[in-house]
């Protein structure tokens, strides 16, 4: 365990003052002295304190402020302040702090600023409040529950508990990004089949349709652990954070990319593959710059661009307000394939030898991904460049060739009989890289205190099955006595992001309700011995998360609905003609389903259902019509409560269905 270092020994405050938004609290910023760390803290009034504090730890080192000015349930000062508890926030050590290349010691943005703030909080907390020692809870999804499990395990007695959700594990990165990016582009112009066969009331079977090698990516990619019925937002998936970790693959290991397309055994070698078909290399000059205020004049204002950052887990990697700088170009010349993500080689001008990454080609607009701010400076008007999607079409079939120990079940795919590698394999494994640059170590489930993991089962960039590997690696420590200190909750219908605005509001939930109990029961848990609910009961089946379709089975702590159209998954009627959604919901044994609400795919979640009876099981009915041809899918969204608090903001568990309506 790694205690805090001498540079962290002379805290200093540089603001100290009374605040009334987004609740009366006072705040306090400072930072350490001959450090870039710098931290915030929200501290209730005497009379609301419960003698414990609430750290968020961001995806990657950005921002002390980013959790202020958010709001509703986002709000996570104001949870922290009616939770009892004061709230604390860093910069992790500051954006140098978590650039691999900057020569900073990795360990200070993985958990050491984190921690040193932590310590600092409980001195600040005592100078207000009297003497004692306050109780610390850390959370943060994505790279911040690498960050957070990273400062659980390499700490004593900084944190008394904490929630990282949708983790990832030692082999997350890059390969979730490249096994997905590969199925994006061999399926091109099939998502609408599959989607559909996936969703309420389809046949089941997403394979209908697909030629060989459209068959094998699916396989491929679902295998890898890639939930498939999170498909329906293929259109903007795209590459995420990839964008920002390709550069880092490029440098760790530089002959990948040239014995991809040269050495048998890769993909690119096989004169046959359609990477051969989808390659763009085209020589072009850069005809305009364009900065974000640019990109709604330029029809690309919807496109993820640098600078977009709110510190969430899901979108933590396109980094902080890129300002007047340039995130996008116009090019003299448009390639006839859609490179889907490529880079721009700067040949001439100032940036000539710069490798840009473009995360879309939306007509002449090459958008890119983070960049360095210098490079997008010595840009110009009239600089030779190389369009090239080589290497961004190598990497999609990386994961092939970083075949870990047997333990990582989802690489059996690409073992033969006697469970060797049946593809070239690189000299290292990279994932375990990226994940110690992140932790400051490699996870290992020996941690203090006591942990709640929270998972989406919809996870797109964190598959879902890598958080049971890592209740593996607890059980592995802990053994018989693992319940007595860890919990794990799969949370269905949930993605990636921790927002409550959902971009498909009819098919996912936010997961955020779920964070704030996990905190709210690990407190209790940590202060009072009450034991939280029981880890979700699931299996893991050729590398999905399957989980029991009742409630009472399934444990954990959502709430589940089942929906019928005139008794079916699947009605088909009239024009006009009347038909009876009937939702039945349960608690999975804690709680009480609070609200219900009704909606459609076309409207989002649009009616509430007045005058519900409360409890632990709820059934309602609705009558409804449609009015045209076409098909529908009408959706109910339940929320349920731990204490049936209707009106509280926080802490509310959500989970909703469908089904399909066939009007003719």
């Amino acid at each position: 365990m790694t205690e805090q270092a001498d540079e962290f020994a002379e805290p200093f405050v540089d603001v100290d003052e009374w605040r009334e938004r987004p609740a009366p609290h006072r705040y306090v910023h400072g930072g350490f002295a001959g450090t870039d760390t710098r931290f915030s803290f929200h501290l209730p009034p005497a009379q609301q304190y419960e003698g414990r504090f609430f750290q968020y730890i961001t995806p990657v080192p950005d921002s002390e402020h980013f959790s202020e000015g958010l709001t509703g349930e986002e709000d996570k000062i104001s949870f922290a302040l009616e939770s009892g508890g004061c709230f604390v926030e860093t910069n992790g050590g500051g954006q140098a702090s978590g650039d691999p290349f900057s020569g900073a010691d990795p360990t200070i943005a993985a958990y050491r600023a984190n921690a040193a703030a932590a310590k600092h909080a409980r001195v600040v907390a005592s100078e207000m409040y009297g003497e004692h020692r306050a109780w610390g809870y850390a959370f943060g999804g994505s790279g911040g529950a690498f960050r957070t499990i990273g400062g659980a395990e390499n700490t004593t007695g900084v944190w008394d508990g904490v929630v990282p959700f949708v983790i990832g594990s030692p082999l997350s990165i890059p390969n979730c990004f490249t096994a997905r990016m590969h199925a994006l582009r061999v399926l091109r112009g099939r998502w609408g089949g599959i989607v559909d066969a996936l969703d309420a009331g389809g046949s089941g079977d997403p394979y209908v349709d697909l030629d060989a090698e459209q068959a094998d990516a699916l396989r491929e990619v679902t295998s890898m652990g890639f939930p498939p019925r999170s498909w329906f937002g293929h259109a903007t998936m795209g590459m995420h954070a990839l964008a920002v970790l390709y550069p880092g693959l490029r440098a760790v290991d530089p002959g990948y990319f040239d014995d991809f397309w040269t050495v048998p055994g890769y993909l690119g070698a096989d004169s046959g593959s359609s990477v051969h078909r989808d390659r763009v290399q085209l020589p072009t000059r850069i005809t305009g710059l364009l900065t974000a205020g640019d990109l709604a004049g330029a029809g690309v204002g919807d496109v993820p661009h640098p600078g977009e950052s709110t510190g969430a887990a899901d979108d933590a990697w396109l980094g902080l307000g890129a300002g007047g700088a340039t995130v996008a170009v116009r090019l003299a010349d448009v390639p006839e394939v859609d490179p889907q993500a490529a880079e721009l080689i700067v040949t001439t001008g100032a940036s000539a030898g710069s490798r840009l990454v473009v995360l879309q080609l939306v007509g002449d607009v090459a958008v890119f991904g983070p960049l360095d701010p210098r490079e997008a400076a010595a840009l110009g008007e009239g600089d030779e460049v190389l369009l090239d999607n080589s290497g961004f079409l190598a990497v999609q079939t990386y994961h092939r060739h970083q075949v870990p120990g047997p333990e990582f079940t989802v690489w059996d795919q690409f073992r033969d009989e006697k469970g060797r590698p049946r593809y070239p394999q690189r000299p290292m494994l990279v994932g375990p890289m990226f994940a110690a640059g992140a932790a400051g170590t490699v996870q290992t489930g020996r941690f203090g205190g006591r942990m709640i993991v929270v998972e989406s089962l919809l996870d797109r960039e964190a598959y879902p099955w890598q958080a049971d590997w890592y209740r593996s690696q607890v059980e592995a420590h802990l053994g018989h006595s693992v319940d007595d200190r860890f919990r794990l909750w799969m949370i269905d219908h949930a993605l990636h992001g921790d927002f409550t605005d959902q971009e498909h509001p009819s098919r996912t939930v936010s997961y955020l309700g779920v964070v704030h109990q996990a905190l709210r029961d690990l407190s209790a848990w940590v202060e009072r011995g009450i034991e939280p609910p029981a880890t979700t009961r699931y299996e893991i089946v050729d590398g999905q998360v399957v989980v029991p379709d009742t409630a009472e089975q399934r444990r954990g702590v959502q709430p589940l609905v089942h929906l019928t159209a005139d008794g079916s998954e699947h009605a088909e009627v009239s024009v006009g003609q009347e038909i009876v959604l009937r939702a039945e919901a349960t608690t999975p044994g804690t709680g009480t389903i609070v609200a219900i609400e009704w909606g459609e795919e076309a409207r989002g979640i649009v009616t509430a259902q007045p005058d519900i009876a409360s409890g632990p099981a709820v059934e309602v009915e609705r009558r409804v019509s449609f009015a045209s041809a076409g098909t529908y899918f009408p959706t109910v969204r339940v929320t349920a409560h731990r204490d049936g608090n209707r009106d509280d903001r926080f802490a509310r568990l959500q989970n909703l269905a469908r089904v399909r309506v066939t009007v003719r």
